[in-house]
């Protein structure tokens, strides 16, 4: 993906991007899999061990238990973390992050650091 976008101007003075993305660039991609609002968070409370699902809804306070439940089966969907039963009586389930979702962690270490550095 080019940094620098081209536009050329015909001759009545209309705009057209030269080679434009036509396709989802990989950004775009990423963010789909990570940006989703409390998908980033979710990850990050997953990143020691393996969480139990009541214990991700306190973690990740202001999140509903059907946002937390619907961020986490899109998360599992696309390989980022893996639904383990734990006992059906009472029913518990803990969730933990995939090889594939630890490949997030660091440049959520570094969006972290940022938003601190800029007191977002």
């Amino acid at each position: 993906m080019s940094s620098k976008m081209e536009i050329e101007i015909d001759d009545l003075g209309r705009k057209q991007a030269i080679e434009p993305c036509l396709r989802p660039c990989s950004i775009e991609r990423g963010m789909r899999l990570v940006g989703g609002k409390w998908k980033g968070s979710i990850l990050w409370h997953l990143k020691d061990r393996p969480v139990r699902f009541g214990d991700i809804v306190r973690q990740v306070g202001g999140a509903s238990k059907k946002m937390v439940t619907q961020r986490l089966r899109e998360m599992e969907n696309d390989g980022l973390v893996k639904r383990n039963v734990v006992s059906t009586k009472p029913f518990a389930v803990t969730y933990e992050i995939t090889d594939f979702g630890r490949t997030a962690i660091g440049f959520l270490e570094e969006l972290k650091k940022w938003s601190e550095e800029q007191n977002i």
